[in-house]
């Protein structure tokens, strides 16, 4: 009879403890509604955790499997509610407000990640790490991406600026100013931006403003581009009308990768390493060019 309870006893501490640990490894169920969180949730490990997504979620390649909930005009609140997620991750300033006070409404819990600065992007890995279960992948993938970031601040703290126009938008055309996200990059790479000073972060100028200021490279991001000369010319097209301004007499162009470039992610060193190798070549370009 003891030995029978000892055994009953013996199988009762281990489905406990297969119970706690199921528990314990349980996934969560996450809605992402940003293409920036689905592309760090991947990073870390914890992209088969994502059930739902926004449009414009397009990497990893696996990404694009992922079932679309909405984009930054709205969400399907009602579809939401049929997926019962147990997170809903967001960025703030890509979601309509009204769509994440009525889910909050509903009792769901939602998490921001809102990165501004470089820096912040390692703070968003660690923070999705605790939140999915994958911290250690996270810290490690934190810690290398800000050694990386301190080596190109480094490489390129004392090299002579170039003055450039960035055209974020033609039509009307849009620049970007201090806080910005793009202005990082420029700052890096040591590339001096007239309107840096704007009192919005992305203003509208006219072209009477930019041929106003001296121009020796412009800064045209596109997906693509880069590979593809066609769009290269097409997108330089529109400039070639003012032959006053330096970067168009002398036809310096750079076409960085807009997703790469604009999206909050562990790319985001990639895209900054090509930039500032871009820009140095258009630095030595005037540098040792003849009067």
């Amino acid at each position: 009879m003891l030995r029978s309870r000892l055994i009953f006893t013996a199988i009762l501490v281990l489905l406990g403890f297969s119970t706690l640990l199921q528990a314990e490894t349980k996934k969560p169920r996450i809605i992402a509604l940003s293409p920036h969180i689905v592309e760090m949730l991947y990073d870390i490990g914890a992209g088969e955790h994502i059930i739902a997504t926004v449009e414009h979620a397009n990497y990893p390649e696996q990404a694009k499997n992922i079932p679309r909930i909405g984009n930054y005009l709205g969400l399907q609140t009602e579809r939401i509610v049929e997926l019962q997620p147990d997170i809903i991750i967001a960025w703030q300033e890509g979601s309509a407000s009204a769509d994440l006070t009525r889910l909050k409404q509903l009792g769901f819990t939602i998490i921001y990640s809102d990165p501004h600065t470089f820096s912040d992007i390692a703070t968003a890995l660690n923070k999705l790490g605790a939140i999915t279960g994958h911290k250690s992948k996270a810290t490690k993938l934190a810690n290398q991406f800000m050694a990386q970031l301190t080596h190109l601040k480094k490489n390129y703290q004392n090299k002579t600026k170039v003055a450039a126009f960035y055209q974020l938008w033609p039509t009307p055309l849009t620049t970007i100013a201090k806080g910005s996200w793009p202005q990082q990059y420029l700052d890096i790479c040591q590339v001096k931006n007239p309107f840096y000073h704007s009192i919005n972060s992305y203003p509208t100028v006219s072209i009477e403003q930019v041929i106003s200021h001296p121009i020796d490279l412009i800064i045209i991001p596109s997906n693509n581009a880069k590979h593809n000369i066609e769009i290269q010319q097409k997108l330089s097209h529109y400039w070639q009308k003012w032959p006053q301004i330096n970067a168009v007499k002398h036809q310096q162009f750079i076409y960085p990768n807009a997703d790469k470039i604009h999206r909050m992610t562990l790319r985001t060193l990639t895209e900054l390493e090509n930039f500032c190798q871009q820009i140095d070549e258009v630095r030595n370009f005037y540098l040792t060019k003849k009067p």
